[in-house]
C-alpha cells in the first residue's frame, strides 16, 4: 500500500523516475554552484576589475547562454537526453575545477565557458525530457515541481556561502565554495548516470509520441510558430529589463547599503522563498486557466523589482524588494509549459534551443549596458531597466494570443 501510495504522489507530481533524477541533479548542481555564484562580481571587484568589467562579465554569462542554447538542443535531439545531461555536467564539473585551481579574473571569465554548460547547454534537454515523460497540463506541474527544487538551494545556499566569505575572507571562502561543487557535482553524475537510463519497462513500452524530440536524428531547420515569436518579443524585453542590474544587485547591496554578504545571502533567500511560496498554488490555477493572465503577472514583478532594489536604502527595504523580486516566478512554470505547447514535437530541443538562443543574443548586452549606466550614475541602470520591463509587459498584454491549459 504504501508503495503504491508513493508511486501515485511521484506521479501527481510529475517525479517519474528519470524527471525525479533530472531533479536530482538541478537540485545537487544548484546547491554547490550557489554557495559562490552569486558572489562572482564583487569576487571580481576584490581581483580588481571595474564596474564595467562587471558588466563585461553579465554579458559574456548571457552571450553564453545564448550560444549554447541552439547548440544544446541540437546535441540533446542527436545524442537523446541521457548522455548529453551527463556530457554537459561532465563539463560543468571540469569549469567549477579551473575556478578552484586557478584564482584569477581572467579564470573567472574563461571557467565561464565551461560553469554554463549544464544550465545552458542542458536546458532544452531538460525541457525535451519534461516533454517525453509528461503530457498536457502535468507539464505544468512537471515545471513547478521542478522550479521548486531547482530553487530550494538558492533558498539555503548562499547564506551558507556568505558566512564562509565572512570567515574565511573572499578568496579563501570562494575556493572553499568550489571545492564543494566539485565533490557533490561528481557525486551527482554517477547518480544520474544510472537515474536517466531507462528501465526495462520503458525500455520495452511502445515509443511514446514524444521520443523522437530526444532521440531521433531530425534534420531540417526549425521555425518558430507566430505565439511563440510574440511571446519571444516580451521575453527579449523583460529579460534585459532583469540582465541590466543583475550583476549589479551584490555590489548595491554591499557597497551602498552597506549589509554584509551574510546578509545578501539572507536576500537571495527571501527571493528564491517567495519563488517557491508562490508556485504551487499559481501552477495549480494555470493548469485550469488562461496561461497569458499568469505571464503578464510575471513581466509586471520583472519590471517593479529593478525599481524597489534603487528604493531601497536599509536591509529591511531590500527584505522588501527581494520578495517582490520572488514574485517574478509566479507564472514561470506557465511561460515554460506555453513554450513546450508551442514547439514542433518533432524537433521539441531544437525549437527550445532556438527560442532561447535569440533570446539570449537579443538580451547578451544587457549586463554591458547596465555597467556603462551605472559608471554614470546607478540608478540610470535600475530606472532603464524598469522602463524596458513595462515594454516588455505591455507587448505581451497587446499580442501574445490568449491560451487555456490543457488538461
Amino acid at each position: 500500500m504504501a508503495g503504491s501510495a508513493l508511486v501515485a504522489w511521484r506521479r501527481r507530481l510529475g517525479l517519474e523516475r528519470r524527471v525525479g533524477a533530472l531533479a536530482a541533479g538541478l537540485f545537487v548542481y544548484g546547491f554547490g554552484e550557489e554557495l559562490w555564484f552569486r558572489y562572482l562580481p564583487e569576487y571580481l571587484r576584490v581581483l580588481g576589475a571595474s564596474a564595467f568589467a562587471v558588466g563585461l562579465f553579465g554579458t559574456a554569462r548571457d552571450f553564453l547562454d545564448a550560444a549554447y542554447a541552439y547548440p544544446g538542443g541540437v546535441i540533446s535531439d542527436r545524442l537523446g537526453t541521457r548522455r548529453s545531461l551527463l556530457v554537459f555536467g561532465g563539463l560543468t564539473t571540469a569549469g567549477f575545477a579551473v575556478y578552484f585551481f586557478w584564482p584569477s579574473a581572467l579564470a573567472v571569465f574563461l571557467g565561464l565557458l565551461l560553469v554554463m554548460c549544464w544550465q545552458s547547454l542542458g536546458l532544452p534537454a531538460t525541457f525535451a525530457l519534461i516533454g517525453e515523460e509528461l503530457e498536457g497540463g502535468r507539464r505544468i506541474v512537471g515545471f513547478t515541481v521542478q522550479a521548486v527544487l531547482k530553487r530550494v538551494p538558492i533558498v539555503l545556499a548562499p547564506p551558507l556561502g556568505g558566512l564562509l566569505l565572512e570567515k574565511l575572507g573572499m578568496k579563501n571562502g570562494m575556493r572553499v565554495g568550489f571545492a564543494v561543487s566539485i565533490l557533490l557535482s561528481i557525486a551527482m553524475l554517477f547518480a544520474l548516470q544510472r537515474g536517466l537510463s531507462k528501465g526495462r519497462e520503458e525500455a520495452t513500452a511502445p515509443p511514446s509520441p514524444f521520443a523522437k524530440a530526444s532521440e531521433g536524428k531530425p534534420q531540417g531547420s526549425v521555425t518558430l510558430a507566430p505565439a511563440l515569436k510574440q511571446l519571444l518579443i516580451a521575453d527579449c524585453l523583460i529579460r534585459f529589463c532583469e540582465g541590466m542590474p543583475e550583476v549589479f544587485l551584490v555590489i548595491w547591496a554591499i557597497e551602498v547599503v552597506k549589509i554584509s554578504p551574510f546578509r545578501f545571502g539572507l536576500l537571495t533567500s527571501v527571493l528564491m522563498g517567495t519563488a517557491i511560496a508562490s508556485y504551487v498554488p499559481a501552477a495549480a490555477l494555470a493548469e485550469r486557466a488562461e496561461k497569458k493572465s499568469f505571464v503578464l503577472l510575471t513581466y509586471v514583478f520583472f519590471s517593479l523589482f529593478p525599481l524597489a532594489v534603487l528604493l531601497s536604502h536599509t536591509f529591511t527595504a531590500l527584505v522588501g524588494a527581494f520578495a517582490i523580486g520572488g514574485l517574478r516566478e509566479i507564472g514561470e512554470p506557465a511561460r515554460k509549459a506555453l513554450i513546450l505547447d508551442l514547439s514542433d514535437p518533432q524537433a521539441r530541443g531544437r525549437t527550445v534551443g532556438l527560442y532561447y538562443a535569440i533570446r539570449g543574443f537579443a538580451v547578451a548586452g544587457a549586463a554591458a549596458a547596465g555597467g556603462a549606466l551605472w559608471t554614470i550614475r546607478p540608478s540610470l541602470t535600475f530606472l532603464t531597466a524598469t522602463a524596458l520591463g513595462f515594454a516588455g509587459t505591455a507587448w505581451a498584454a497587446l499580442f501574445l494570443p490568449r491560451s487555456r491549459a490543457t488538461s
